[in-house]
């Protein structure tokens, strides 16, 4: 009988499906990016998640985050999310927090109850953290760099932060891990130059200067971030189809 999951199935086989299934996936940050990376994660057959962000859908989110509509706004966008995947997969297992991950917040989260963590948020000492307590957990990480400010979703790459260039925010994150004893993480990021947005006065959100971006490239960076979490968990679940 054909499934939700049949198609993927086909692809992967039976045995890989059980993986993901089994797996649970964290999210930190449900914006341009980590929206489409839960969205192709639920879809994928991961079978529990958690969602982390504080924020709540705004007008200007409409432009690239798949969980803002006209109806959404000023929704928690964890909420939203929510909503929408019910209606893909009743059966997930999901959690929702409304926080904004900082270092004051980290000690909420026990990353050792996690199979893969996601870093989609935008604030450098959160990154930082992040990646220092999956490093302390043992537990795999894949973090975005910087998806505003760039027109190109062909240039992104996926590789060790240590092995990138060009991107302003891995060189920051490449500098600061080194002197926490971070030796690798896995990024998704992009060579192309950062295009200098017009000026803007700031909008819905408080916690950030607010960068110029699109339709295509924040999504296209959270679907490979979600692809390559998805291959991860295959891979280490031993169900990878040679």
């Amino acid at each position: 009988m054909p499934s939700t999951f049949s198609r993927t199935e086909l692809l992967f086989g039976a045995p890989a499906m059980e993986v993901l299934a089994r797996s649970r996936v964290a999210v930190f940050g449900i914006g341009g990016v980590g929206g489409y990376t839960a969205e192709a994660l639920v879809r994928g057959g991961i079978g529990a998640l958690d969602l982390i962000d504080d924020d709540k859908v705004c007008l200007t989110n409409i432009n690239r985050q798949i969980y803002a509509t006209r109806k959404t706004v000023g929704q928690y966008k964890v909420e939203a999310a929510a909503e929408r995947i019910a209606q893909l997969n009743p059966d997930i297992k999901l959690t929702l927090h409304k926080v904004f991950y900082t270092p004051e917040t980290a000690d909420q989260f026990d990353f050792g109850q996690y199979d893969y963590i996601v870093d989609a948020i935008d604030t450098v000492s959160g990154k930082l953290t992040l990646a220092e307590r999956a490093q302390t957990a043992g537990t795999p990480i894949i973090s975005c760099m910087g998806a505003g400010n760039k027109a190109d979703p062909t240039a992104l790459e996926v590789a060790d932060l240590y092995q990138t260039s060009v991107c302003p925010l891995a060189r920051v994150m490449r500098h600061e891990l080194r002197r926490r004893g971070v030796r690798a993480l896995k990024v998704v990021y992009s060579k192309e130059p950062p295009i200098p947005p017009a000026d803007a006065a700031r909008e819905c959100t408080r916690h950030r200067q607010i960068p110029g971006s699109n339709s295509f490239v924040p999504p296209a960076a959270g679907l490979i971030l979600a692809g390559e979490v998805i291959k991860d968990l295959i891979r280490a679940g031993g169900a990878w189809r040679e």
